[in-house]
């Protein structure tokens, strides 16, 4: 076999529909309110004991909300620990400990901390999933639960997986050509023959709990998360009644790592607290990390009648892909501006922007104007918490939309740290130091915006509930 890529542009598994190349979807806007404040269990203390808000306010068929939230970060492992770090901006960066990388040029990672296999995946599973797979599973748990729905209550075929993951199951891959290249062909596990696969995570999170609906799995890197959820919105207007949905991807071991190297964009900088810079006038890379995060998303009317207080509505989500090098401009602005018609709202209804932050010096200021050109220089705040973890691959955008999710509910924007202020061509309101509470407004939507390697971008809009 051939090593995958963490960049291949395609889309694969039962359901291989990938991003909409309409590049979005038509929705528009609903009732909308909040709950205040966070507290320790990570839920929040406003106008209910879930910390949601008081209800999910007007709901009609089709409409997704999110439910459930599950995260393995590399700065937290579980909603709360994650979220507490997030805010309180303590990071997850740090010298790689899964494999000696005193050889390579980049010896920094986001690694998840405190993941012990065997108590979150069944002994039986373990020989045949990877380390994205375990991950994914104890996500694709702690969402469940989180959303309270009951699986068996629900239609047979009522409840689906849409995941995305950009780089398969690279160290069990490396683990097998190693059996192979020194041992021979009769000591390669058969599991190989699935658990390299980008679509295992969606596979094994639906064996593992029944989940019989529609599910697949998006292949667009850094942007695959706000792919793989708006592919879930699509399914649920389409009857379906709830999906785990959002994205992970773990590649620090050697094969990824040379994957990345090649690739090229890492930082080489040795100190954890200054090696990933997005906007600032030294960015000069970014760092690897590994996790990610998963939703239930679900039809707003049927949790509503169940009595599900949900977080967020997800109003809007858009994709669009750039043309070939050299033959015209980048399209992020063009999603930000789809997503946001997709949702009903203008760029004056947007309190806060999570950026994609690559940390380099040219995709940083591409994005920057792309905002001052839809909201005008420092017209909104803009916040980049990948800082705390490095970027995650698809990981990354679905822990953005988590953390604006969870922003809306306590209404408090996360710190980007590292970068002390951007630099004079980035033209953006950075928020930096500590977080940033709402002004006289409340916080009621937020973009999330991601670019993948190879052209890809995604924007998605959340809207507070009632």
């Amino acid at each position: 076999m051939t090593a995958p890529t963490p960049t291949a542009p395609a889309t694969a598994g039962p359901d291989a529909t990938g991003p909409d190349t309409t590049g979005q979807d038509t929705a528009g806007p609903d009732a909308t309110g909040r709950g205040t404040g966070p507290d320790a269990t990570g839920r929040g203390t406003g106008p209910d004991t879930t910390g949601r808000g008081t209800g999910p306010g007007a709901v009609r068929s089709g409409q997704a909300v999110v439910t459930g939230i599950g995260v393995a970060a590399p700065n937290g492992l579980g909603t709360a620990a994650w979220w507490d770090a997030t805010l309180h901006g303590r990071g997850g960066i740090g010298p790689v400990t899964r494999f000696d990388a005193t050889g390579y040029p980049v010896r920094l990672a986001g690694e998840v901390p405190g993941f012990v296999d065997e108590e979150h995946v069944p002994d039986r599973l373990l020989p045949q999933t990877d380390r994205v797979t375990r991950l994914a599973l104890a996500a694709a748990a702690e969402a469940l639960d989180d959303a309270g729905l009951d699986i068996a209550a629900c239609p047979p075929y009522g409840v689906g997986v849409s995941t995305a993951n950009a780089a398969g199951g690279f160290e069990f891959g490396q683990h097998e050509l190693q059996q192979l290249w020194s041992k021979g062909s009769r000591h390669v596990s058969a599991y190989q023959s699935f658990a390299w696969f980008y679509a295992a995570n969606s596979g094994q999170i639906s064996l593992r709990h029944g989940l019989r609906g529609p599910s697949g799995v998006v292949v667009s890197e850094q942007a695959g998360g706000l792919d793989a959820v708006a592919q879930a919105r699509r399914r649920l207007r389409h009857g379906v009644r709830a999906l785990v949905t959002g994205g992970l991807d773990a590649t620090v071991c050697p094969w990824g790592w040379t994957a990345h190297l090649v690739g090229g964009g890492l930082s080489t900088a040795t100190d954890p607290e200054h090696a990933y810079l997005p906007f600032a006038e030294r960015a000069a890379g970014h760092v690897v990390g590994e996790g990610g995060a998963l939703l239930v998303l679900e039809d707003a009317a049927a949790a509503h009648a169940r009595g599900a207080v949900p977080y967020a509505v997800v109003a809007g989500c858009a994709a669009t892909f750039d043309p070939a090098p050299g033959t015209g401009d980048p399209r992020l602005r063009t999603a930000a501006e789809l997503a946001l018609a997709d949702a009903g709202i203008t760029p004056d209804d947007v309190d806060v922007v999570f950026a994609d932050a690559a940390g380099e010096r040219e995709a940083d200021r591409a994005e920057a104007h792309a905002l001052a050109g839809l909201f005008g220089p420092y017209g909104v705040p803009v916040t980049a918490p990948k800082t705390m973890t490095g970027r995650l691959g698809s990981g990354g955008s679905a822990l953005d939309l988590a953390a604006a999710v969870l922003t809306l509910r306590d209404q408090l924007v996360p710190p980007t740290t590292g970068t002390d202020r951007p630099a004079d061509d980035c033209p953006v309101d950075l928020v930096t130091g500590a977080p940033r509470p709402a002004g006289a407004a409340p916080l009621r939507h937020a973009l999330v915006l991601a670019r993948g390697r190879g052209g890809f971008n995604a924007a998605a809009v959340v809207r507070a509930t009632d």
